[in-house]
This record gives C-alpha cells, sequence and structure tokens, in this order.
C-alpha cells in the first residue's frame, strides 16, 4: 500500500467508477487504502482489487438516484471527504452533414440532450448532493472530470467538447463558492488515452464518419500523436495518480484550476 497520500480511511466516491479511467481511479484510491465507492449505470459490480470498497447502482442524472447513493455512502462509511465527478458519454457527431442531412452522424436534439444529462446534469448534481455533506463538515473535495478537448474543440465531438469546457466553468465557479466553506473543487483533462472498453466500434465507426477517414485510419491515428511532444498516448494510471493527488491534502492549495494530463498536446 502507497501510503504517501495519507489517504487511508477517507471515503471517496467515484462515479462511472466501473470502466475505463473511472475503474483506473478507483483502483489507485484502494491502494492508497481508501474506502471507496463505486456509483455506475452497470447493473453488476466490476471485479476490483483488495480493499475496501462499495458499489451502487447510480443514474448520474436522476436526483433520487444521486441522493441516494450519497445517502449510502454516508450510512455506509459515515462521510463524504472526495467526489470524483467521472461519468460522461461521448457520441461523435457533425453539426452540419451535408452528404446525408439530417442523417444518423448528424447532431440531433436527443443526442444533445443525451450529452448533456450525463455531463453536465450529472455532475451539477453529484456534487451538489456530496458537496451538501462536504459544506456542513467544512471539508472535502471535489474533482471534476473534463477533457483536453474541452479547451481544444474537437472535430466530429463538439458537443462532448462543449459539455466538458463547461465542466471547466462549474470547476472555476464553484470554487468560487465553496473554498470559503472548506471544499476544495479541481478539475483533470485528459488528453489521448490508452485503449479502454469504452472505444467501441459503435464510437469509432461514428467518429472516424465525422472526420471523413476509415476506422483503420482512426487507429492508426491513435499511436501517431504528432501532436503530443512526449511522443505517446496517455496511462489511465497517469491520471489516477493526478487524481489522488488532487484529491489529498498534499494538494491543499490547489483549487479552481483544471489540470490537463495530455502530454503536452496542443493545436500546433
Amino acid at each position: 500500500m502507497n501510503t504517501w497520500l495519507n489517504l487511508e480511511g477517507k471515503t471517496v466516491i467515484v462515479t462511472g467508477g466501473a470502466s475505463g479511467i473511472g475503474k483506473a481511479v478507483v483502483e489507485e484510491f484502494l491502494n492508497q487504502g481508501a474506502n471507496v465507492v463505486v456509483a455506475d449505470m452497470s447493473p453488476t459490480a466490476p471485479e476490483m482489487p483488495a480493499g475496501t470498497w462499495h458499489y451502487i447502482v447510480t443514474n448520474v442524472t436522476d436526483r433520487d438516484s444521486v441522493e441516494h447513493m450519497v445517502e449510502e455512502t454516508v450510512e455506509k462509511f459515515g462521510t463524504v471527504d472526495i467526489l470524483v465527478n467521472n461519468a460522461g458519454i461521448n457520441i461523435p457527431r457533425l453539426l452540419v452533414d451535408d452528404a446525408k442531412p439530417h442523417g444518423e452522424f448528424e447532431l440531433d436534439d436527443n443526442v444533445f440532450d443525451k450529452v448533456v444529462n450525463v455531463n453536465l446534469k450529472g455532475v451539477y448534481l453529484c456534487a451538489q448532493a456530496a458537496g451538501r455533506v462536504m459544506v456542513e463538515k467544512k471539508s472535502g473535495v471535489i474533482i471534476n472530470m473534463s477533457s483536453e478537448s474541452g479547451l481544444e474543440g474537437s472535430e466530429g465531438q463538439s458537443i462532448y467538447a462543449a459539455t466538458k469546457n463547461a465542466v471547466n466553468s462549474f470547476t472555476r465557479s464553484w470554487a468560487k463558492e465553496l473554498g470559503r466553506k472548506g471544499v476544495r473543487v479541481v478539475g483533470v483533462a485528459p488528453g489521448i488515452m490508452e485503449a479502454t472498453g469504452l472505444r467501441t466500434i459503435g464510437y469509432e465507426t461514428a467518429l472516424a464518419y465525422t472526420r471523413g477517414i476509415t476506422i483503420e485510419e482512426l487507429r492508426a491515428g491513435y499511436s501517431k500523436t504528432s501532436t503530443t511532444p512526449l511522443g505517446r498516448s496517455g496511462k489511465l494510471s497517469e491520471v489516477a495518480d493526478m487524481v489522488c493527488y488532487l484529491g489529498s491534502e498534499k494538494a491543499s492549495y490547489v483549487h479552481g484550476v483544471t489540470f490537463n494530463v495530455a502530454g503536452g498536446k496542443t493545436r500546433g
């Protein structure tokens, strides 16, 4: 067990913690000795390493579900010390598809509402419910998962990028509101990461179409990293390390900012 961050016995909620970046974050908090609540839509609990953790099926877009999740966390572990607002979805779509107007890969109201509900409403509902517990005890950390695309924009992923930039604004604004109440709010914005189970054929098909390339060309681009000075994709563990650091007292004066974990990636 790694004890440098002094996270032993801290209670952490990780939304979307059953897979991808969220699961890597859960695993590292467990490695640090924290009590972790994994809140996810999956009806079955994922496999996790040894440690103290509890699974709660949660729909982050539903207030009752979120409030129940936080109440159950407090009943199980006594409090909430850290919330990682990680749950999010990405559905690639073009604003205007001149080849197939109103087609499958053109942005419509259903896709817009779905992405906004998870990526924005879900972040707001979870932050509010956990934030009430933190404000009452005058301590806690809210960590919002953003994306490098929220700063740079992303072809074929405009609604996803827009929600992530809005998450950055949540982070800055809530930091101004909650800092004086003893609660820190910070953000993490991953760049191009190693493949996970979330990179489905449906996602790749849509993204490739919106960029006018084949799936094979899209996949080749993952490893190209010509715009990433470090010359490689990021590891999920590298995002998890940043999240755990920001949740710890080692980052006690870090507040209201979002950190890119993107290998120096830029537009140029």
